[in-house]
Formats: C-alpha cells, sequence, structure tokens
C-alpha cells in the first residue's frame, strides 16, 4: 500500500478520534450499510491475544457514557450458517438492531470461536452433545473448562474508546463481573429474550442451569458489591 492510501486510511481514524493504545491498534474504518442500519466498523489488533478484533460502531461512542454495549464471541456456524444449535446469531442480530435504534453505541466482535476453545474443538464438542454430552460436559471432557472465554480484550477496547460507564447488552452475569472487576461499571443490563427451538432447547437450559439470566432481572455493578 502506498503512504497515500495509508494516510487517507489513518485520517479516517482520526476523525473519530481513535487512538492507539499500549494494547489496541486501529487498523481501519469503513461504512457498513446492513439489513438493520448503517453502522461504521472498525478493523483493529489486540496486542494482548494477537488477534484481530472489530467493532460495530453507532453514531460517535468515543468518550462517551452510559452508551450501550454488546461484547459478542464469534460464533462461525450461528452467525454465518445460521445453526439452530445455539442462540448466537438471534443475539446478534437482536443487538444490531437495537443498536441500529440509538444515537450511539457499540458492539464488540471477539474472535474466540466455540467459547474460547477453537473452531475445530468446538465441532468436536458437538459431536460429543449428539451422544448426550451438555455444553459444558462436552468441553470439559475434552479437556477444556465450560468456558473459556476472556473479556479482558473487550475492556481494553472500551478504555481505548475513552468508555468506562455502560448499559451491557447481555443475558451472562459472568460478563458482567469480569468487566466490573475491570474498572468498567456496568450501570444497566439490557436482556435478550430468545425463543428456543428443538435444537437448541438443551442449550439454553445449561446456560439458564450456569446463573445466565433469560428473563428481565437486573444485573449490574453495583449487585456484584453486595
Amino acid at each position: 500500500m502506498s503512504d497515500e492510501l495509508e494516510k487517507q486510511i489513518r485520517e479516517r481514524i482520526v476523525e473519530l478520534n481513535l487512538k492507539d493504545t499500549e494494547l489496541v491498534h486501529f487498523g481501519s474504518i469503513a461504512k457498513l450499510p446492513t439489513q438493520f442500519g448503517d453502522f461504521n466498523i472498525i478493523g483493529l489488533l489486540s496486542l494482548r491475544d494477537m488477534k484481530e478484533h472489530a467493532v460495530i460502531v453507532k453514531g460517535n461512542p468515543v468518550g462517551k457514557e452510559d452508551i450501550p454495549v454488546r461484547i459478542h464471541s464469534e460464533c462461525l456456524t450461528g452467525d454465518a450458517f445460521t445453526s439452530l444449535r445455539c442462540d448466537c446469531r438471534e443475539q446478534l442480530e437482536f443487538a444490531l438492531n437495537y443498536l441500529s435504534q440509538q444515537k450511539h453505541g457499540l458492539l464488540i466482535y471477539l474472535r474466540q470461536e466455540g467459547r474460547g476453545i477453537g473452531l475445530f474443538n468446538k465441532l468436536k464438542a458437538y459431536t460429543l452433545q449428539e451422544i448426550g454430552y451438555d455444553t459444558n460436559e462436552a468441553n470439559e471432557a475434552l479437556g477444556f473448562r465450560a468456558d473459556e472465554r476472556s473479556y479482558l480484550v473487550a475492556v481494553d477496547i472500551l478504555q481505548a474508546l475513552k468508555i468506562h460507564c455502560i448499559k451491557l447488552l447481555t443475558n451472562n452475569p459472568k460478563k458482567v463481573s469480569e468487566l466490573c472487576g475491570s474498572d468498567i461499571e456496568v450501570m444497566d443490563r439490557i436482556p435478550i429474550a430468545i425463543t428456543p427451538n428443538v435444537y437448541n432447547v438443551k442449550y439454553l437450559s445449561t446456560k439458564s442451569e450456569d446463573g445466565h439470566l433469560m428473563g428481565s432481572e437486573s444485573l449490574y455493578c453495583q449487585d456484584e458489591n453486595e
């Protein structure tokens, strides 16, 4: 790439007031029209895990507080191939539709497939689920924890965007807990209601047993201190 083209790309990044940090390198930004509305998409490199991640942006949330945020872990089978074995695509679409109606907001798309165990192992876990294991049991049978995901990269991204106070779109209390423990204040939880189907009812039941809140119960940082 020529120096002139690189300069033009960097100018777009500067327009949104994005600045690299010790852990986050902003590589590109482009418009992203979707069926849910118009967004910008930011490509970045995390120096914590050396992976490329993406941020879908509505408006300009940089430096703002109390904005809606969805932290979504990659799910190739659900997000791209519309698998009915999980609720990942439905959660992703819910979040994009919700954010499209806000003035400012963002979706952080983390590259941690299969609850952090990777695509190949996730497909192995699928095979075990077909013979009776639930999601947690399958991951553990393969030598992993039930959930290997970390949200520290999301924290790095939020801090790079100068965002410290959010409303989190999630059903997962552990996600709230990890963010709150990293000085990101979760002021409110926006629940994501998903209707089960015949293929994912056991998957969603296991989530519920793990403490995921499928209803409208409130959950925010203050709860972690009680």
